[in-house]
């Protein structure tokens, strides 16, 4: 009797495992089903051959155009707008008012991890006069970097050239970032920054509020551009610059240190022959230090 009874105890702890496997199986698949499930809201227009992603969001009076691709996990809020040859990488939000592309030639690539704050308009046609109608122009634009809202980034002058943004980048409200200009990676770009076209900005700059940079000027790394400069030469690497027009002012001795840099580091900058080249005469050449 005692091993009959163990044997039928035995079998329903069986039949309960089971059923508890069965149980958690099915839930994790509901769960994963409702995760790969895209919502749409009934007031969004999504033209039917955007391609759009697995567990998307979709919010109302949103557009999505014909060419445009969204990837997964993505979050579009209510009245934002993905138009044109668009790309949109996986999880990436946009929020209220943005406009990611244009119905013109060319292309906008946005990678993965992204934020596009209220009402920023990102890879719209530039604003040089010199752009001929019908051209191709490009913009491409890394991972995890938060534009924030207001923010204007163009494309391409021309069919021959890209607007580049890198990762990990913070622009703050506001900021413009001009035809083809080429951003780096970890740069913190504070409220009203604007870049003309082809300027070139390296990695881990720091631009204070309203700082204005002239075309074609070349921001080295670990750069620090102060509140209200108006930069019309290039800055080398690892200087601090401020002013009407800007002027040296120093090592960026604040920005190297959140950098990681030791104070061994620091002095041989100090001394460097870079350093030395950057402090002659302040012309509008390129330096040594950012080539």
């Amino acid at each position: 009797m005692a091993a009959a009874a163990a044997a039928a105890a035995t079998r329903a702890v069986r039949r309960l495992l089971v059923a508890s496997r069965s149980l958690h199986a099915s839930a994790s698949e509901g769960a994963a089903r409702e995760a790969a499930t895209s919502f749409v809201h009934p007031a969004a227009v999504v033209h039917p051959d955007a391609v759009v992603g697995q567990g998307v969001s979709i919010g109302p009076f949103c557009t999505v155009g014909a060419s445009a691709r969204i990837g997964d996990a993505c979050q579009l809020h209510a009245g934002s707008h993905v138009m044109g040859d668009t790309e949109l990488g996986e999880r990436c939000v946009v929020l209220t008012g943005a406009i990611l592309g244009s119905d013109i030639p060319g292309q906008t690539i946005i990678g993965e991890n992204n934020v596009i704050g209220h009402h920023a308009v990102v890879g719209v046609k530039c604003q040089d006069l010199k752009y001929k109608s019908g051209d191709e122009c490009f913009l491409q634009i890394g991972n995890n970097n938060e534009i924030r809202e207001y923010c204007s980034i163009h494309r391409s002058s021309k069919s021959c050239d890209c607007t580049v943004i890198g990762d990990n980048n913070l622009i703050m409200g506001s900021c413009h970032i001009a035809h083809d200009c080429r951003i780096g990676n970890n740069n913190i770009f504070a409220n009203n920054t604007l870049f003309a076209g082809h300027v070139v900005v390296e990695d881990c700059t720091h631009t204070a509020g309203a700082v204005v940079v002239h075309q074609f000027c070349h921001i080295g790394s670990f750069s620090f551009l102060g509140g209200g400069s108006v930069i019309a030469q290039d800055v080398p690497r690892y200087m601090m610059v401020a002013g009407d027009r800007a002027e040296l002012r120093g090592l960026n001795l604040e920005g190297l240190k959140r950098n990681g840099f030791s104070d061994q580091e620091e002095r041989e900058i100090e001394l460097s022959e870079t350093h030395e080249a950057s402090l002659i005469l302040w012309t509008g050449h390129v330096f040594s230090s950012c080539s």
